[in-house]
């Protein structure tokens, strides 16, 4: 893994926070794994639809291995919330973690009426005390980004949108396993 702080963080990140993003919406519950039959819990969008949310077993097997697991609507069971932690006043439109693979990768949607530069000051702080290091730049094209670097071969993402008085930010990490807490 060493050559993969040669890649480019900015390109890095966002194809995993996209992979992961896409992986969470797209994964469809396995049957068997211990919840009933009916949803065990919705939520309505401002447009008053309905959005399933994944729930875990509620007796989990103790000896079952970790494997990656998402959700909408919450941070998923285990989430890395010292890496990332959530902006106070956001809201967690979905998350994923996984840390059963090298690096582990960790991301999450939220919003909150701040704005973009407000979302990029919040995590600069957050993720350059715990020893990331901002690179150069704030933009990929018209999408506000910052990416971090800690090491050779741990990378965060930040990447907001800000639209009708609302930020919405896409947060991907790729971590060593020990780092993700």
């Amino acid at each position: 893994m060493k050559g993969m702080g040669k890649l480019k963080p900015t390109g890095l990140a966002l194809l995993a926070a996209a992979t992961l993003l896409t992986t969470a919406a797209c994964t469809p519950t396995a049957p068997g794994n211990g919840s009933s039959p009916e949803p065990s819990a919705s939520n309505q969008s401002a447009t008053g639809s309905a959005t399933a949310t994944a729930s875990a077993p509620t007796s989990p097997d103790p000896s079952a291995s970790p494997s990656p697991s998402a959700t909408v609507g919450a941070l998923v069971e285990g989430f890395p919330s010292k890496l990332l932690p959530l902006m106070p006043g956001a809201k967690v439109v979905s998350s994923s973690f996984d840390k059963t693979g090298t690096p582990a990768t960790a991301a999450i949607v939220g919003s909150v009426g701040a704005p973009a530069a407000d979302v990029l000051t919040f995590y600069t702080k957050e993720l350059e005390a715990q020893g990331f290091k901002a690179v150069p730049g704030e933009s990929v094209e018209t999408v506000t980004s910052k990416d971090f670097l800690r090491g050779e071969n741990e990378t965060i993402n930040v990447a907001v949108v800000h639209n009708g008085g609302v930020s919405t930010f896409t947060i991907g990490a790729n971590v060593s396993p020990e780092s993700a807490k």
